[in-house]
């Protein structure tokens, strides 16, 4: 039998609704019963957890209901991934900055009503700039956790065909969804379709996908969010930026975030020995909010391997080294 402590979290995850959680403990419990020897039932296990997790991808909420992509929007399953996030904003450790234009939009948006009987528009086409690994993804999913809505994220590589004006018509159905299903539609890696129109590579169907995106951006008035997500603000042509409501940039962390985020994702675990957070913050400064998530990560998984029930500080400060270098 599984543990007790497993199927409890099974059951509190169905309840609130965390389909990572439940699936992740459901994952646990048949790799508790092959352990065991118990290898039919946990393949069984196994084989139900890949189809619920299948059919669960295939899902999404539309307006107060749950709506099978499948009928009648079957073309979209090549170019979305839908899921329900269950992170929110104070999930994340923001600079300042970031963290007030963020907390505008969301503002704007649980008052969109209101804010539409005036004649005007809320917040809801942002372009997020910054350095791989310091959390413009993890914001689409922050903004739909807060909205309780979900994250469609547009996979370029099923948008972009070789034959000519298909990837124009495959945009336009993503568009065409934004009315009919409320969501957090990310963009990511946007540089790939949004490069300057006069670049020399690929230029015919690339910049035809860029003159369709600014056209239906310009004439989707849905209450779904459109959010853009690049490394390269500098390979973006000029005519996109006043199409966003908000350019939001991301700095990598300073001294204060550092610690922060050490503090938040090592917390309930303890250090082997005093660790001193402002040398740490000096050492791992330059690095993304990833790379530090990742070496608490490694430290807590040490601890585990080691059989130790502290962190290896030095081991810590190595592995932040060794990431830095």
């Amino acid at each position: 039998m599984a543990a007790s402590d497993q199927i409890k979290s099974l059951i509190k995850s169905f309840g609130d609704g965390d389909d990572e959680r439940f699936f992740s403990s459901a994952i646990q419990i048949a790799a508790s019963e092959a352990r065991q020897g118990h290898t039919t039932i946990a393949q069984e296990l196994k084989e139900l957890i890949d189809r619920a997790r299948k059919n669960r991808s295939l899902s999404f909420v539309g307006r107060n209901k749950t709506i099978s992509i499948s009928q009648p929007k079957r073309e979209l399953n090549e170019l979305i991934d839908v899921f329900q996030p269950q992170l929110k904003l104070d999930d994340m450790i923001l600079d300042t900055h970031v963290q007030s234009a963020l907390e505008r939009l969301i503002a704007e948006q649980q008052k969109w009503e209101i804010i539409r009987q005036h004649n005007l528009s809320p917040r809801r086409k942002i372009l997020l700039i910054g350095p791989p690994g310091c959390g413009k993804t993890m914001t689409a999913q922050a903004i739909a956790g807060e909205l309780g809505i979900p994250v469609f994220i547009i996979r370029l590589d099923g948008l972009m065909s070789k034959f000519m004006g298909e990837s124009i018509s495959k945009l336009r159905q993503i568009f065409d969804a934004m009315p009919d299903y409320r969501g957090v539609y990310l963009f990511d890696e946007f540089d790939s379709i949004g490069s300057h129109r006069n670049q020399g590579q690929d230029v015919g169907e690339i910049k035809r996908v860029l003159n369709s995106f600014l056209i239906n951006i310009e004439k989707d008035h849905s209450n779904s969010i459109i959010i853009a997500a690049t490394n390269l603000p500098e390979s973006l042509d000029k005519a996109l930026f006043r199409r966003f409501d908000d350019i939001v940039t991301y700095p990598l962390p300073g001294k204060a975030e550092i610690v922060s985020t050490i503090k938040k994702n090592t917390s309930g675990f303890s250090f082997d020995t005093k660790i001193n957070y402002k040398q740490v913050s000096e050492i791992a400064e330059g690095l993304n909010y990833s790379d530090i998530v990742k070496a608490c990560e490694e430290s807590i998984k040490e601890m585990i391997l080691s059989e130790n029930n502290v962190l290896n500080k030095d081991y810590f400060i190595a592995l932040l080294r060794k990431r830095k270098s």
